[in-house]
């Protein structure tokens, strides 16, 4: 392919937009490592692999061979194509079209998570895309998202997912009210991470199935929302820094929880 103003490559950048991402049920994923990831999880939602002839050769053994074995479309384009596709002010050559999941809370629920985290309001995209994947390195079950934060799927929050997007359930378009009540109701505990809250990271209880609850970059969590989790705990600021950005906090608390958990009960 060697027109950019095709209608193919038309449609592949129209999916830039939320309306079109939603009304497609599909979403691009742009560069080696995400779109790596894609074909090896989740093969069955890659529609369409497009390389330029360059990153055919440099990802022949971890992208272009994984997808012809997994019997995928795989479009041979040109960097004029793939530029005109691709969000990215630098494409890395490699972009696929994958279907979009649709977990559900039940189904995440029915597994009896151990640790999960709830996004409120979270709009920064980079943010976004960075909890999922320090979500995914730190072991847990899943990552819920309330209606009113970032699109998952937008460019920006898959590329800072590197791939974690494939590995994990992300719930998203939830209600915050109901989700705090199923996951009471399912037994998970519910952790508002912020800086006034009395209980420090240390000392919370992380040793039973929780989810941490996690508000907007500017604002955090309304007092009525922080009323309603099970505890409010603080992360412990020990140098001069004034606070650490949302997806710092948030990793910092997963990994925390998962320090806990993977250690199991102990000896005795």
């Amino acid at each position: 392919m060697t027109n950019p103003r095709s209608d193919r490559v038309t449609a592949v950048r129209a999916l830039q937009k939320r309306s079109v991402r939603e009304r497609t049920g599909r979403f691009c994923v742009e560069g080696p490592q995400g779109v790596r990831e894609a074909v090896r999880w989740a093969p069955e939602r890659v529609r369409d692999v497009y390389v330029t002839a360059e990153a055919a050769d440099r990802y022949a053994d971890d992208v272009v061979g994984p997808a012809l074995a997994a019997d995928l479309f795989v479009h041979e384009v040109s960097p004029e194509v793939l530029a005109a596709m691709a969000d990215a002010e630098a494409p890395q050559g490699v972009l696929a079209v994958v279907h979009a999941a649709a977990p559900s809370l039940a189904d995440v629920l029915a597994g009896r998570p151990r640790l999960l985290v709830l996004l409120s309001s979270v709009r920064d995209p980079g943010n976004a895309g960075t909890v999922v994947r320090g979500a995914d390195a730190a072991g847990a079950d899943a990552v819920l998202v309330t209606d009113g934060s970032v699109d998952v799927h937008a460019p920006k929050v898959v590329r800072s997912t590197a791939g974690s997007l494939f590995h994990l359930p992300v719930v998203t378009g939830l209600d915050l009210g109901q989700t705090l009540e199923d996951l009471a109701g399912a037994g998970v505990a519910t952790y508002a991470a912020d800086g006034t809250g009395r209980t420090s990271l240390t000392a919370a209880r992380l040793g039973v199935p929780h989810c941490w609850v996690m508000g907007n970059e500017a604002w955090g969590l309304p007092a009525d929302v922080r009323a309603r989790c099970d505890d409010v705990v603080a992360v412990p600021i020990h140098g001069r820094a004034e606070s650490l950005n949302l997806a710092m906090a948030a990793t910092v608390c997963l990994y925390a929880s998962a320090g806990v958990l993977t250690a199991g009960p102990p000896a005795g």
